[in-house]
This record gives C-alpha cells, sequence and structure tokens, in this order.
C-alpha cells in the first residue's frame, strides 16, 4: 500500500469517527438517553474539538508552540457577539449564524496576521511567552471597552458607560467586564458537527497540499528547507492565520451558546490555551484524529468526575500524567511500530496478490 493510499484511508477513518459520534450522540438524543449534562456537553465538544484541530496545525504541523489560542477565540467570540447584537438582529437565526462565523473567521485571521508577523520571528520559549502575553493582552482590552450604538452609529470608550455618549434610545452592546448579553444562543451540535467537519477539511487538504508539505519540511529542518528556496516566514504565517482563522470560528460556536458573554479568565484565560493545548499532547502532536479524541474525553471526563468532589481534580491529574506516560513510553511505542509493521506488510501482500 503506497503512502496515498494509506494517507487517504487514515482521512476516511478520521472523518467516519466524526459522522459514527454524531450519529450516535444523535440517536441518544432523540431516545432520551442523555442527562441533561452531557446535552449540555454536545455543542462544547465541538468547539473544543476544532480547537484541539486548529492548534495542532500549529504545534503538530508547523512544530510552534502557541499559548495564545484562546486569545483567538475571544475575538472570534466577541466580534461575532457584537454583529449577533446590531445588524445580525435582523436576520433569520441561521443566516444570521453563518454569516457570524464568518465574520469571526475573518476577524481571528486578521489578528492573527498582525500578531504572526512579528511574534514567528521568535522560536521556543520565547514564542510561547509572547503568543500568551498577546492572548492576555485581548482579553484584558477586551475588558475595558464599553460600546454602544444609536442612530448615529457606533460609540467606543474606555471609561464607563456614560463617557459613551449615548443618544435616547441608544443601546449598550459591551458593557466592560459585564461583558455582553441577551445573545441569541442559536448554536446546535449539528452545527457544530458541521463546522468541524469544515476544520477537518480545511487542515486535512493543508497538510496534503504542497504548502503542507512545506511547513512540515521547515519543522522539520529550517536550514534545509531555507536552502532549497522555501520562505519560512510565509509558509508559518500561512499556518498560524489559518489556526487563528479556525480558533475564531470555534469562538462564534462558544458565543452563540450562551445567554452572556464575558472575557474572564476562565474562558478565554492562559489556562484555556493551556487547555487546548494538553488535548493536542495527550493525543497525539501531529495526529489529528488524536487531539479531537483527548478533548472529547478531556470534556467529559472532569464533569463526569463532579461527584467525587475534592478528589475530581487529582484523578484528573492522574489520568492525564498517566495517559502521558504510557503514549511516551519506549515499549508502547516500540509495540506499535511493530503492530504497523506487521499491518502494512499484511496490506501489501495482499495488494500484490499474496507476496510480500
Amino acid at each position: 500500500m503506497n503512502t496515498t493510499s494509506k494517507t487517504f484511508r487514515s482521512n476516511i477513518i478520521t472523518l467516519g469517527l466524526v459522522l459514527a459520534f454524531y450519529a450516535v450522540m444523535e440517536a441518544m438524543l432523540k431516545g432520551g438517553m442523555l442527562s441533561s449534562l452531557m446535552k449540555g456537553l454536545l455543542v462544547p465538544l465541538c468547539y473544543y474539538m476544532i480547537l484541539a484541530v486548529s492548534l495542532n496545525l500549529v504545534v503538530g504541523i508547523s512544530g510552534e508552540l502557541s499559548l495564545g489560542h484562546a486569545g483567538f477565540m475571544c475575538v472570534g467570540a466577541f466580534v461575532s457577539a457584537v454583529f449577533a447584537r446590531t445588524l445580525g438582529a435582523n436576520l433569520p437565526g441561521m443566516v444570521e449564524l453563518i454569516v457570524a462565523v464568518i465574520i469571526g473567521a475573518v476577524f481571528a485571521a486578521i489578528f492573527g496576521f498582525l500578531i504572526g508577523i512579528p511574534v514567528l520571528r521568535l522560536r521556543g520559549d520565547y514564542l510561547a511567552i509572547v503568543t500568551l502575553a498577546f492572548g492576555e493582552i485581548i482579553k484584558n482590552v477586551i475588558n475595558a471597552v464599553y460600546l454602544g450604538v444609536d442612530s448615529n452609529g457606533l460609540h467606543v470608550s474606555l471609561k464607563d458607560v456614560k463617557s459613551l455618549g449615548l443618544e435616547d434610545g441608544g443601546e449598550v452592546i459591551i458593557k466592560g467586564a459585564q461583558g455582553i448579553g441577551s445573545l441569541p444562543r442559536n448554536s446546535t451540535f449539528t452545527f457544530g458537527i458541521i463546522l468541524l467537519l469544515i476544520t477537518l477539511f480545511i487542515v486535512i487538504n493543508l497538510i496534503n497540499s504542497r504548502h503542507g508539505r512545506a511547513i512540515m519540511s521547515i519543522r522539520d529542518n529550517r536550514i534545509a528547507a531555507e536552502s532549497v528556496g522555501l520562505s519560512v516566514s510565509k509558509y508559518k504565517l500561512t499556518a498560524f492565520v489559518i489556526s487563528a482563522a479556525l480558533a475564531g470560528v470555534a469562538g462564534v460556536l462558544y458565543s452563540h451558546n450562551l445567554a452572556n458573554l464575558q472575557a474572564t479568565s476562565k474562558n478565554f484565560g492562559y489556562n484555556q490555551s493551556i487547555m487546548i493545548l494538553v488535548f493536542v499532547v495527550l493525543g497525539g502532536i501531529g495526529n489529528i484524529r488524536g487531539s479531537m479524541i483527548a478533548a472529547v474525553v478531556l470534556t467529559i471526563l472532569p464533569e463526569k468526575l463532579r461527584f467525587l468532589s475534592d478528589y475530581r481534580m487529582l484523578i484528573y491529574a492522574i489520568v492525564l500524567i498517566v495517559m502521558m506516560i504510557i503514549n511516551s513510553a519506549p515499549k508502547v511505542v516500540e509495540w506499535r511500530k511493530v503492530m504497523a509493521e506487521k499491518y502494512f506488510k499484511k496490506d501489501k501482500k495482499n495488494a500484490d496478490g499474496g507476496e510480500v
């Protein structure tokens, strides 16, 4: 079996798992077999998987350590929420949501481009620290902004609501740290799965394209890539911007799943960025399917362990440590290689009519 066929089969399996997951959840939902807790986790599972896949594009495929992913999610969430409260209020629910996704992705991509130009000149820990700082800056700036609208258009202030100078009948959209209220809450599990499939389509096609191979060659050997004329900045920036745009899409799905949106440290702080990074690392750096599975497991597990109260986070941490040890244990890695070679030889034997 050649590499192209193997890659195609792997991609089909990944997409098939997503569709199977959707079919099972929908069947359980219609059959009344899901608890209220699991019903509430369906949309979060979708945007966490999108975040994991998009960050894997930077960390796994591009080979750069970014800790500002929650910041791009925050941009997409708030831009789309502002749209929903202003222009989108006059649109049908699904149309408003689709347009909000496009707007959130575009603005997150713009921020990714502006941040990526200076940041991607750095490497390793320096890049992680700077992207983390940018994520915190975005969150804190949004917490300081007051935005209102009246017949004269938008009014922005960094002081308080009174300084907006709204005329009678004007409406305050963003109230500083209080965020945005009265959101439509029209995110659905089906729409989330559709966005996840689109995300996978974009990422998988990028990885298998000429640009994707160039990005991976830069990751593996920067000097060799530069020596054959590849533009390191161009390709790294491409991966970074696409990853930021997809994080913005996840932010739109997140904001449209809430009645009130606030830029808190819990939702958009560095802990959120690190959690998304944990999805990528636990699922396997560069492994798209693994990062999605890790996102599902690590989203459901803490909620299922709530009954353990004080020991919930301890068990959660132990599971993380055990999974990391298993994934990196030499014997486990060697066993995987043996099984892969055995399966590969078996497929090749069948393809060659019984001869290896």
